[in-house]
């Protein structure tokens, strides 16, 4: 669990959930309040600013990407070195898309 005194960095759902393999098949595992990685994707070729959420379980499951247009500042420091991490705040099914809530974190410590 992370540190109760992270910086909350940015608030966002998570984009492209819907081009996920196996993510119906993988939500029931995703509980509010889990820890997920945060994965710099430099070589994209549709977003200079690319980040990847992942799941941190041994089975990790690639959710989907911070959102094109609020990903910059969060991708800039991922690529300085700090070790920026993101919390599921809430997640729900709307037809054929699983939204997913987060915040992207900041240790203080």
């Amino acid at each position: 669990m992370a540190d109760a005194s992270a910086l909350v960095l940015l608030e966002c759902l998570v984009a492209g959930t819907t081009h996920r393999p196996g993510l119906r098949d993988y939500e029931p595992q995703l509980k509010p309040g889990q820890m997920l990685a945060l994965q710099r994707e430099a070589d994209s070729a549709y977003d200079d600013w690319a980040v990847q959420v992942h799941t941190t379980a041994p089975d990790a499951m690639w959710l989907g990407y911070l959102p094109e247009g609020r990903n910059e500042t969060i991708a800039r420091l991922l690529d300085a070195g700090f070790p920026l991490s993101a919390r599921l705040t809430h997640k729900a099914w709307e037809d054929d898309w699983l939204h997913l809530e987060i915040e992207v974190l900041l240790p203080t410590k």
